[in-house]
């Protein structure tokens, strides 16, 4: 299936990955924002390019191609917060990670606005995610669905210090099984950097929603701090230094430890 924004390609193992920020269509609304660079800063720049050997493993691959400043289809749509007591942003954001207002003043999206988003590009996403995992569940006692993020390793207003650069989140351990938990586990250790399993990520609603191991379906959610596959410059970020370009061969290591995981999760899926 595709359309001009949402794209899947079906693949029959059982593994779905998730591409749920990717994107950097503003949908038309550029006019409104502060800038188009503040309207993209927060892509998870890259990660699509990053996985882009999903499919050879014979994974499907659901990506929408619209920016999370339109709507983020990774956020509970009630508008409940995923991380009660810490800063985050909205299901149709006002503001950056940073908390620098990304609409000029009067422009924010109101409530018939946000609706809208969401029936347009929220739910349609959701949709197609969830007809995936029913079709790879007809087939396969069990089937992994991966969630694949990045964020910039050090941003003051959502966390402190300095990231790890692997973050894994199973909403505490509810949204899979703990066997495949420590498979993903074992192998983020073995790479000798630092890392964290439901730590500041536990999982956004992708994980919280679909990960359901009672029905056969776990759900894992990664989120990379972009020093470990991209020449991160620390310090503050501006129009001219951010993103920074893709490199294959920086990012060759990171491709291989990822690998490596989305094999060990079919593996299991298929055998465990």
């Amino acid at each position: 299936m595709s359309t001009p924004w949402l794209t899947v390609a079906r693949g029959d193992a059982p593994l779905v990955v998730s591409l749920p920020h990717t994107g950097t269509d503003l949908a038309g609304l550029e006019g409104r924002l502060v800038s188009r660079w503040l309207g993209q800063r927060d892509c998870d720049w890259w990660v699509d390019k990053l996985y882009d050997f999903a499919a050879g493993l014979g994974a499907t691959v659901v990506h929408t191609a619209i920016s999370r400043t339109v709507i983020d289809v990774n956020r509970d749509p009630s508008g409940v917060s995923l991380y009660p007591g810490q800063a985050t942003t909205e299901l149709c954001p006002t503001t950056t990670f940073d908390g620098d207002p990304l609409y000029r003043d009067g422009q924010a999206p109101g409530a018939e606005e946000i609706a809208e988003r969401r029936k347009t590009y929220f739910e349609p996403y959701h949709a197609a995610l969830a007809e995936e995992l029913a079709l790879l569940r007809r087939a396969h006692e069990k089937v992994v669905l991966y969630d694949c993020h990045s964020i910039r390793s050090a941003i003051p207003r959502l966390f402190d210090g300095e990231l790890p650069i692997f973050n894994l989140g199973t909403n505490s351990g509810a949204s899979a099984e703990p066997v495949l938990q420590k498979l993903v586990t074992d192998i983020i250790a073995g790479t000798g950097h630092s890392h964290v399993v439901n730590g500041r990520f536990k999982g956004g609603f992708i994980t919280r929603n679909f990960g359901k191991p009672e029905t056969g379906v776990h759900a894992l959610q990664m989120e990379l701090s972009c020093r470990g596959y991209m020449r991160e410059r620390p310090g503050p970020v501006n129009a001219d230094n951010w993103p920074v370009p893709y490199d294959p061969e920086f990012a060759a290591p990171m491709r291989k430890t990822l690998t490596d995981i989305l094999q060990a999760a079919l593996d299991w899926a298929r055998n465990g």
